[in-house]
């Protein structure tokens, strides 16, 4: 009896597959994508379309499963906080076992009954793509330390300050030598 919920959307049926070595199939399904799905200023709005293209092979220890996951990431540039969104898609790959080996020193999914559950491999696979810090274009020059204006609206500003590592050497003055 499986504990998992058939009619999770990330919960795949594997019946059909069998348990004979090489047996194959492959699906592609729309899916809503669950909540908290990125983190910091790079998200996967939940609802949105997650595109899961895959492949389930059957192998001696259990299943492989193999493919791909498409998202629409929305966030923040982190250097001008412009609004940003863009498609990614990345890769996936995990083996399921159908019995959990003993001396196991990774701790691998097992088949639950006739089910598989990839949320924690979609998850997995989508956050660590996630860009730690997203940029709009980039050649991004970000917003100015002093007054927080957008540098990208005016290269030139600029602000008539010295910067204090470097105020000590203002009353140098400079001589030039004449060979």
């Amino acid at each position: 009896m499986s504990t998992l919920d058939p009619r999770d959307p990330l919960v795949f049926d594997i019946r059909d597959l069998g348990r004979r070595a090489g047996s194959m199939m492959e699906v592609d399904r729309t899916v809503p994508a669950p909540a908290d799905l990125g983190g910091g200023v790079a998200v996967v709005q939940p609802g949105s379309d997650l595109v899961l293209v895959l492949r389930f092979e059957a192998v001696v220890e259990g299943v492989l499963v193999s493919g791909t996951a498409s998202v629409t990431v929305s966030g923040e540039c982190a250097r001008c906080l412009d609004p940003v969104e863009w498609d990614q898609t990345v890769p996936l790959t995990e083996l399921y076992l159908h019995e959990p080996g003993p001396d196991e020193e990774e701790e691998l999914p097992v088949i639950d009954g006739d089910f598989l559950d990839l949320d924690p491999v979609v998850r997995d696979a989508v956050v660590l793509a996630l860009p730690l810090a997203p940029l709009c274009r980039v050649d991004c020059p970000g917003l100015c330390v002093e007054c927080g204006a957008r540098l990208a609206d005016d290269p030139s500003h600029a602000h008539d300050r010295i910067d204090p590592r470097w105020a000590g050497l203002a009353g140098l003055e400079t001589t030039e030598k004449e060979d």
